[in-house]
């Protein structure tokens, strides 16, 4: 464990000097797209991702993560996709959504949503964690097997403001840009005369809500050393009392 002083907070760390191999994801997509030969969840990232190149993604922008980036998949495992381009990742969004109405791809059914539900162990009920998550298609299901959408800009600069950790708060609030909604950390712009933005640390809320939408928040107020505000939802792994939900009719 490593005390972040940026971030007030212990993380998981690995000095550089302990790294002796960097698995990259790009590559590593291009090479299981390029090999002769693939096992069952191989087979399912092939045709998954022809399906995508035949709705316009640039496979070039895109690579996999989790067992399959470093050769541990067994035969139930996941597929973990991440796109390396804001453009790429909602267009991979997009054409998820159109491939699902084509029933190319299928929405999660009841199982899986409730395994989902109770892996993320959060603090909203099943329906409002279901709600939230239908309509971010960052997730679906080819040949029965789930697959999941991911995020990183690498072309942002790193943050060098320092946060201190404040009080717990719950408010209600409206989102006035939701740019950065699916980034690591996630971030949403709010209307409030104090707190600047939300921001998540857990992928549960990421994408959760959208510009103009009124929210209830519920985490732990940062300040940093300019006394920029902002509500921190995953100060811990697991988040208890905090969330964030789209207060929606």
């Amino acid at each position: 464990m490593h005390y972040s002083p940026v971030l007030d907070a212990h993380l998981h760390a690995v000095p550089l000097t302990r790294i002796v191999k960097h698995h990259q994801p790009k590559q590593r997509l291009q090479d299981l797209m390029q090999a002769k030969q693939h096992d069952a969840i191989e087979s399912d990232l092939f045709q998954l991702c022809n399906l995508l190149q035949q709705g316009g993604l640039d496979l070039s922008q895109t690579g996999i993560t989790g067992s399959l980036l470093i050769g541990a998949q067994q035969a139930n495992s996941d597929i973990d996709l991440v796109c390396y381009s804001r453009a790429a990742f909602h267009q991979c969004r997009d054409i998820t959504r159109e491939l699902i109405e084509l029933q190319h791809l299928h929405e999660l059914d009841e199982q899986d949503w409730q395994a989902s539900y109770q892996r993320r162990s959060c603090d909203l009920s099943y329906s409002d964690y279901v709600w939230h998550e239908r309509r971010k298609y960052n997730k679906a299901v080819i040949n029965g097997r789930k697959f999941d959408l991911n995020f990183i800009d690498d072309t942002l600069t790193p943050d060098l403001a320092i946060y201190q950790k404040g009080v717990a708060i719950t408010l209600e609030c409206i989102i006035t840009d939701d740019t950065q909604g699916f980034d690591y950390p996630a971030e949403f712009k709010i209307k409030h005369e104090q707190i600047d933005a939300i921001v998540s640390f857990t992928a549960t809320y990421t994408g959760q809500a959208l510009k103009g939408e009124t929210v209830q928040v519920s985490g732990i107020v940062e300040q940093n050393q300019y006394g920029v505000k902002r509500i921190v939802v995953g100060s811990s792994r697991e988040a208890h009392g905090e969330y964030i939900k789209v207060l929606h009719v």
